[in-house]
């Protein structure tokens, strides 16, 4: 972004998703992915072109301070004259896998917990570039990305855990789903398409 841009309800005026029915909506309105993370992945994986600057995960928006360990669901912030909330974690597709030549690239962010989350619109406006993020609010500070990650991704049929997810109204409907399905199933379900691009 070079330039200021309007923040409505379904994201940047200018933002674009190849498929609207994964990508994009009210609830993935804007992503973040964490400056912090960018080291981490060039000391894992050399130097590829994605990770030369930021916007290489596909992210709206990039900054330092801020990583799935210290933000939560529901976490308020003021960005430009906008007003976002983390609406849920972000869960990585095969798009990924092509973007960066690595055909286990997906499954190496899903595994990581470096996976950056995205935030809906409370009140719409315009972004500059550098324009700060000043978080304002914390509903539920207890539920971090990372333990969200973790409830998900390595403890998956933690039913307390399932529970309390379940419950999180802040949290986006489609991630409290994923919790009631495996309530009820008492199976954690297949991430081959998502991840991989098979059934």
């Amino acid at each position: 972004m070079d330039r200021p841009l309007a923040l409505g309800p379904e994201g940047f005026e200018v933002d674009e998703q190849a498929d609207r029915r994964v990508h994009g909506g009210v609830e993935k309105a804007v992503h973040h992915y964490p400056l912090d993370h960018y080291p981490d992945w060039r000391a894992e994986l050399g130097p590829l072109p994605p990770l030369a600057a930021p916007g290489g995960f596909g992210e709206n928006i990039s900054a330092s301070g801020l990583t799935e360990r210290s933000v939560a669901v529901g976490d308020t912030f003021r960005l430009g004259s906008a007003m976002v909330q983390v609406s849920q974690g972000r869960q990585p597709c095969w798009k990924l896998n092509k973007r960066f030549g690595l055909p286990d690239m997906s499954r190496r962010v899903q595994q990581s917990g470096r996976t950056g989350w995205y935030y809906r619109v409370l009140e719409p406006g315009t972004v500059a570039p550098g324009d700060r993020l000043q978080r304002l609010d914390r509903v539920a500070p207890e539920w971090t990305l990372h333990r969200l990650w973790h409830a998900l991704y390595v403890d998956r049929l933690n039913l307390a855990e399932l529970e309390g997810i379940a419950a999180l109204d802040v949290l986006a409907e489609g991630w409290r789903k994923y919790a009631v399905r495996r309530l009820e199933s008492r199976r954690v379900e297949d991430w081959s398409k998502r991840l991989d691009g098979t059934a």
